[in-house]
């Protein structure tokens, strides 16, 4: 068989190569990918290699303006964040303190049931009827006392506008007819609320000695009071914003 020339061989080598020739093709393409690699960086690192001195300096000067830049930019926001985060606790503080107070005067207004501990006061007419101004005395002095919330006969709610009236057959609270015996019960500090109509002279005196009555103070770990009034919309007072 006559011997291949040399491009025979070559084409050969292309079309169908040697387990070896194959491998020194892959250790050829490895070195070239490699030196591309390190000529690329070498011409980063060498990037300001050419500069003079004062062009570092220009380079170096606007480096730190960046870097000066991005501090004040970065105080900016962070104090930004401090006055939203400020703001947001105001906002959460002054949203907290407008439902306490609406809680609150609810409360007093009669608006809603409440419970806590306080004491009930049963009066019981026995040679007499209770007088008007008598009844008024006890809720006068349970007020001043520290009362937040009381309730006559486990229906009748009183806040500071009831009105109290002697009628046939009894008492009318804000026209309401209330029958002895008289049960009011009431929330607040048992021991200061009891103490405020014992003394001398006292709603309970006045009760027991003039009108015939007899009372019983009970102090209680937990009254609760369910009745309630109706919202009075103001007729002619209108809210004033303020100056």
């Amino acid at each position: 068989m006559p011997e291949e020339s040399g491009r025979q061989r070559l084409r050969s080598a292309l079309t169908s190569p040697s387990r070896s020739q194959l491998v020194v093709g892959v250790l050829l393409a490895v070195l070239g990918f490699a030196f591309v690699v390190q000529v690329e960086d070498s011409q980063r690192n060498d990037t300001y290699a050419g500069l003079r001195e004062s062009e570092l300096i220009e380079v170096l000067d606007g480096l730190t303006g960046t870097a000066e830049r991005a501090r004040r930019e970065i105080d900016r926001l962070e104090a930004a964040q401090g006055d939203l985060q400020s703001e947001t606790r105001a906002r959460e503080a002054a949203l907290s303190e407008a439902e306490q107070r609406a809680r609150a005067l609810n409360i007093l207004a009669g608006l809603v049931p409440v419970a806590g501990p306080g004491i009930r006061v049963t009066i019981n007419e026995t040679t007499g009827r209770v007088s008007v101004g008598a009844l008024l005395d006890v809720v006068q002095e349970l007020r001043t006392a520290g009362a937040e919330a009381m309730e006559f006969n486990n229906s009748l709610r009183v806040v500071a506008q009831s009105s109290f009236e002697s009628v046939p057959g009894g008492i009318e609270l804000d026209g309401q007819l209330l029958e002895a015996p008289y049960v009011l019960e009431v929330i607040g500090d048992p021991h200061v609320l009891k103490t405020g109509l014992l003394f001398r002279t006292g709603p309970v005196e006045t009760l027991e000695t003039y009108d015939g009555a007899t009372v019983e103070i009970t102090e209680l770990d937990r009254v609760e009071i369910q009745s309630v009034r109706d919202a009075e919309r103001p007729e002619h007072a209108e809210p004033v914003e303020a100056q």
